[in-house]
């Protein structure tokens, strides 16, 4: 099956990780067998080998960097400047592995279609995956002067907070509304066309946003909170808000998101039970809500800060996506209902937006 993953941060884990994605995983973890500066080293589950074996053909690669001011706790940059400074490394990266023929850039309804028609065809062992620019937190963005010239470099999605306050919304964990500089901002990407990511958006930024913004919306990595009982989760108002904007919502692997009371250093995968099926239960749980399978697709966000130790205990690597058709027809789910999750309710949001 033909997969989609609408977040993964990719250039993050090279840059801040310092992983070489080419490498296979196995070279990726011994390398980090020594190290303990972050709780996933030596537990990478993604590398550009892992999404070929998982024919993982299109992806939503992120640019992330926050900025915090002097009361913030959170890891951050001192000034949006720096912050900008940090994804354009992460977009330099992105580049040079366009020009080692890893991947291939998609920012417009021709490249879509021509990378699915090549991926679909090509018999290359070392495919170039498609991948589709996000913004991930909008600090960065100096002005709107900015937003400009990343969407002239190909930034076609972008989620105006993280966690913690931001300059334009507020995030998980914080409260309050956009204010004046996040409309604006919304105005802005309503006129580049840059689909609002409705991910990481406070209950109070969700909504000021929805009534502000008319333009495309998708969540990419998003759970339910009727499962998991957390600010950083949808509730069901909101995901019937985003199934009236034709919105996709994209199903993440982190734990914590996927099975009530997980403790941080304590739980793991394997004592708590956790498996794909997990997150299948949030996936049906939007199904059920919606009536149907036109909203949902992947979103795993598994190189995003963790790895084995906080994902599903029958997933070693992102290649083992390829179990959830199987997963989905056990519970019920019709092969075209299969299709549509796994890659064509992407597709079909992309060509409408696009258009």
């Amino acid at each position: 099956m033909f997969l989609i993953d609408a977040h993964l941060d990719l250039s993050m884990n090279a840059l801040e990780w310092n992983r070489d994605l080419r490498a296979s995983i196995q070279e990726i973890n011994d390398r980090e067998k020594n190290l303990t500066d972050k709780p996933d080293r030596g537990k990478a589950t993604v590398s550009l080998e892992e999404l070929r074996k998982g024919n993982i053909g299109l992806v939503v690669a992120t640019q992330i960097a926050r900025y915090v001011d002097k009361s913030s706790t959170l890891p951050g940059w001192n000034s949006p400047e720096q912050a900008w400074a940090q994804t354009q490394g992460q977009l330099a990266y992105y580049k040079v592995l366009e020009r080692e023929g890893e991947l291939m850039p998609i920012r417009n309804l021709e490249e879509l279609k021509g990378h699915v028609n090549y991926w679909e065809s090509s018999k290359d062992a070392k495919k170039k995956i498609g991948y589709l620019l996000s913004l991930e937190g909008a600090d960065s963005i100096v002005s709107l002067e900015y937003l400009e010239i990343a969407h002239a470099y190909g930034l076609r999605a972008l989620g105006p907070a993280h966690y913690g306050p931001g300059r334009y919304a507020q995030g998980t964990n914080a409260t309050g509304g956009l204010g004046p500089m996040g409309r604006e901002l919304l105005a802005k990407m309503k006129e580049l066309n840059i689909i609002l990511d409705a991910t990481h958006l406070c209950d109070d930024s969700f909504w000021e946003a929805m009534e502000h913004f008319d333009g495309p919306v998708w969540a990419s990595h998003q759970n339910s909170r009727a499962l998991v009982d957390h600010n950083r989760q949808f509730t069901d108002a909101q995901f019937k808000e985003l199934f009236a904007r034709n919105a996709v919502i994209g199903m993440p692997l982190d734990a914590w998101m996927m099975i009530p009371n997980w403790i941080r250093g304590e739980s793991t995968p394997q004592n708590t039970g956790l498996t794909l099926a997990h997150m299948i239960d949030h996936l049906d749980h939007i199904c059920q809500l919606a009536g149907n399978t036109n909203h949902v697709g992947l979103g795993t966000d598994l190189d995003g800060g963790f790895g084995r130790e906080q994902c599903p205990s029958d997933l070693e690597t992102i290649a083992d996506l390829q179990k959830i058709p199987e997963l989905l027809s056990k519970r019920g789910y019709s092969v075209q209902d299969i299709q549509k999750i796994c890659h064509q309710n992407w597709l079909s949001f992309l060509n409408r937006v696009w258009a």
